[in-house]
């Protein structure tokens, strides 16, 4: 070899090794296309879940960069996990006493092991730790896709998960989630024939206790109220904002039943609120249902052995975690979407309801 490739080369290794020259890596194209490493990598081998504005971007970056995977490491990123995601954000007094997620968790598992997939629970305590693990999830490549539970109005997630390059099924009615994909039937059904349960009684005072502030599926409860009401002619009811949890659900009730102008009915938000509810009327001298009428929501294992058994909404929610995991995997192996044909909300009438002021 000659002195003077001697020297270029003495040159060209200096330069590396100040860092003056470097080869691009997958994390220079996700930086400057302003995306996950993982959604890169969903690009260049060909897979779902990126829009076509983040592909061009990524695309460009490539080439800007003139970067290209490398083969071995694109063959091992085409191995798939089996493995999907769900991250609940919930405080540990509501996460505890929720019956919606083990019966959501349990249907999933269900759809899931048919197909031989696993499932990665996270539980976090707020909203930067929730971004934190779907990053977690994207850039270590631990899932093939995620379940987006409580659903908010203006929820930002759908975008933040398609820019990391995750596909994600979110539950919560299509109109009402931002979600490219979702199942969930409308909460607002079974609002709807308690309201007209209450009304063929001869209530004309309907109280509300709503959910948490800022859940899509509080928002359709409480607009399936106020629009029952206002077609059965009868006067906008009081309504008290709460959070799901017992402690809430009772200090809701103190508050409507404050009123001057009471409701003779409450529905509410959940049979945890509800139960909690009944227990207040109680306390303060009223018998449910005779001066109280009080509606659940949800048909949890205790609604019917409690005194009075409590009329309440049931829905099928295993069945929802079923039909959400076997769209999550059509999605991640890019097959045609299943048909989802989820049950109807069950309007179950006990013994917690009945005409007002009867003696």
């Amino acid at each position: 070899m000659s002195d003077t490739s001697k020297s270029d080369r003495s040159a060209t290794d200096a330069k590396l090794t100040a860092g003056q020259a470097r080869k691009s890596t997958i994390g220079d194209v996700a930086a400057l296309a302003g995306v996950s490493k993982s959604a890169v990598s969903f690009v260049f081998n060909n897979r779902p879940g990126v829009s076509a504005q983040a592909r061009e971007r990524i695309l460009g970056a490539a080439a800007q960069l003139r970067w290209k995977p490398n083969a071995r490491a694109r063959a091992l990123s085409r191995r798939s996990s089996q493995t999907v995601g769900l991250v609940i954000r919930r405080a540990p007094e509501l996460l505890s006493t929720d019956p919606f997620f083990p019966q959501f968790v349990a249907g999933v598992e269900m759809g899931l092991a048919s197909h031989g997939y696993a499932l990665l629970l996270q539980v976090v305590a707020d909203a930067t730790s929730e971004q934190s693990a779907y990053a977690r999830f994207a850039d270590e490549g631990r899932v093939e896709g995620v379940f987006l539970t409580d659903m908010r109005v203006d929820d930002p997630r759908p975008a933040l998960l398609e820019s990391l390059g995750l596909i994600a099924v979110g539950v919560a009615p299509q109109s009402e989630s931002g979600a490219a994909h979702t199942i969930g039937a409308n909460d607002g059904d079974g609002i709807r024939r308690a309201v007209h349960h209450l009304a063929a009684l001869g209530h004309r005072r309907i109280g509300h206790v709503t959910g948490a502030d800022g859940y899509v599926h509080s928002a359709l409860r409480r607009r399936a109220w106020e629009n029952s009401l206002a077609e059965l002619g009868l006067p906008p009811g009081p309504v008290a904002s709460a959070a799901f949890t017992g402690i809430s659900g009772a200090r809701a009730t103190h508050e409507l039943l404050d009123l001057a102008d009471a409701p003779t009915a409450i529905i509410y938000g959940n049979d945890l609120m509800a139960i909690a509810g009944m227990t207040v009327a109680t306390d303060r001298g009223l018998r449910v249902p005779d001066d109280l009428s009080v509606i659940g929501f949800d048909d949890i294992p205790l609604a019917p052995f409690i005194s009075p058994p409590l009329t309440t909404v049931r829905q099928d929610v295993p069945a929802w975690g079923r039909a959400a995991a076997e769209m999550l995997v059509a999605l991640v192996e890019d097959k045609e979407l299943p048909g989802i044909d989820l049950p109807a909300a069950e309007f179950v009438v006990r013994a917690s309801t009945s005409t007002p002021g009867r003696a």
